[in-house]
């Protein structure tokens, strides 16, 4: 799996990345425990990678554009034309790079667009950290064919 289309600052790919996955569906237990988590890997400035698509990671990536720190968001289809406005913001100061795996022409999420995003995710970063996961879910699954540390919030 590789990057076939980026907007914004692709040196932030040179960096040591953490990966925050996450299952749709969360106890109400784990919710408090991820936002404290984003902000301090915001605090810190350590550069998050997500595909930021749940409620959960939605949340998440809105504690850490507060921040300064820089983000990754790996998307699960094609590149839009143009990012949304905040998202435009942090790319111009450079805190920011949006990444697919995908071409213009896939323009819907689906199952295996997002474990294919997610690989990529897994791939790229050297840390994973993960909310929670769903037993018998995709991301168990997937998460089962990693070598690496995978920290639970």
């Amino acid at each position: 799996m590789e990057i076939k289309e980026y907007n914004g600052n692709i040196k932030l790919l040179e960096l040591p990345k953490t990966a925050f996955l996450c299952s749709r569906k969360v106890p109400a237990t784990v919710v408090l425990k991820c936002y404290d988590w984003a902000i301090e890997q915001r605090n810190k400035g350590i550069c998050i990678i997500s595909g930021f698509q749940s409620q959960i990671e939605k949340d998440v990536l809105h504690y850490l554009m507060k921040g300064k720190q820089p983000i990754i968001i790996a998307l699960a289809r094609g590149l839009k034309q143009k990012p949304e406005p905040a998202f435009q913001h942090a790319i111009d100061k450079g805190r920011l790079l949006i990444i697919t795996p995908f071409d213009k022409e896939v323009k819907r999420v689906t199952e295996k667009t997002a474990q294919a995003r997610n690989q990529l995710m897994i791939v790229l970063a050297e840390n994973i950290t993960v909310g929670f996961i769903s037993e018998g879910g995709l991301l168990e699954e997937l998460l089962k064919q990693t070598n690496k540390t995978i920290n639970k919030i």
